[in-house]
């Protein structure tokens, strides 16, 4: 995004007119004439003076209202605390053994920048245990005359989130569908995970409310031989958890809920990732398990 500039160049008419010398009668003939025409011109020359005046005057003004450009305010001013955008009854149903495991992340500012993440680990001895990790994590965007408003910052960014959850390494069955009823916008990722710990169902859930970009990570796995878990109930789970952060966005900045299509209009992130902030993290095999992160963290 680049700042645009304006230039003005005056043009300036140079005339060389080239007149012959003519002779002394003609010279006296044209005397009085001239003086004629000299005091037309003198006499109307303060209207013309006024007339052009005006135009030029209009034409600053436009320029200077042109050289500095405004852009739309954003629609958010500040996020909801992360670890309290989802319901209990959700918590439990995503991470069962884990609804006070609720690890925020770092930020500088928590109103541009927040995450939460939990992990649950269901013990089952000889029969195996069930790994579940949530990430929830929002970034909000500001307007700013040089990249634009917020709302088009947080587009790209959203894109960018999308493209990442469909490009994980080590990634099989990849696919992505568009999601309606939450957010502006919202994309659907789902794939699998070949793991040294067991084969891990991972669920991506990007939305993208005004100028705000919730990204939900959700992933499980069947560990010490328990059965992987239910693609299609994980994305259901996340896909809920996405609308709850969506509507707990518009309610922090005055709003109604805004998990449908249509965003709030009450005025007032970062990708999942190892403490809510950037990078990627794995998840254990064992009683560690409950503290690790999912490996499909989304990028900032």
């Amino acid at each position: 995004m680049s700042e645009g500039t304006m230039q003005r160049a005056d043009q300036r008419d140079q005339r060389d007119p080239r007149v012959k010398r003519p002779n002394r009668a003609l010279v006296v003939a044209a005397a009085v004439p001239v003086m004629f025409l000299a005091a037309a011109c003198s006499s109307g020359s303060g209207s013309s003076a006024d007339a052009k005046e005006t135009p030029a005057g209009d034409s600053k003004s436009a320029t200077s209202a042109s050289a500095s450009p405004t852009v739309q305010p954003a629609a958010y001013r500040k996020l909801p605390e992360a670890c309290r955008v989802l319901s209990g009854r959700t918590l439990e149903e995503m991470v069962p053994k884990g609804t006070k495991s609720a690890k925020e992340g770092t930020s500088s500012d928590v109103s541009r920048r927040a995450g939460c993440s939990w992990s649950s680990l269901d013990n089952n001895g000889v029969k195996g245990s069930q790994f579940r990790w949530l990430n929830v994590s929002l970034l909000r965007f500001d307007s700013d005359a040089s990249r634009g408003s917020g709302d088009k910052q947080a587009q790209g960014y959203y894109q960018r989130q999308v493209q990442d959850a469909r490009s994980v390494e080590g990634a099989r069955n990849t696919k992505s569908a568009p999601l309606a009823g939450t957010g502006d916008e919202a994309t659907s990722v789902r794939y699998d995970l070949k793991k040294k710990e067991g084969s891990f169902k991972q669920e991506t859930v990007v939305t993208r409310v005004q100028n705000v970009v919730v990204t939900v990570d959700y992933n499980g796995a069947g560990l010490a031989g328990d059965q992987a878990p239910d693609a299609g109930g994980l994305a259901k789970a996340a896909q809920t958890a996405a609308k709850e952060a969506v509507a707990a966005v518009a309610s922090a900045n005055g709003g109604g809920s805004s998990s449908g299509g249509t965003s709030a209009s009450k005025p007032a992130s970062p990708s999942a990732s190892k403490g809510a902030g950037s990078g990627k993290a794995s998840p254990s095999a064992s009683a560690g398990a409950a503290k690790s992160a999912s490996p499909s963290a989304s990028k900032n």
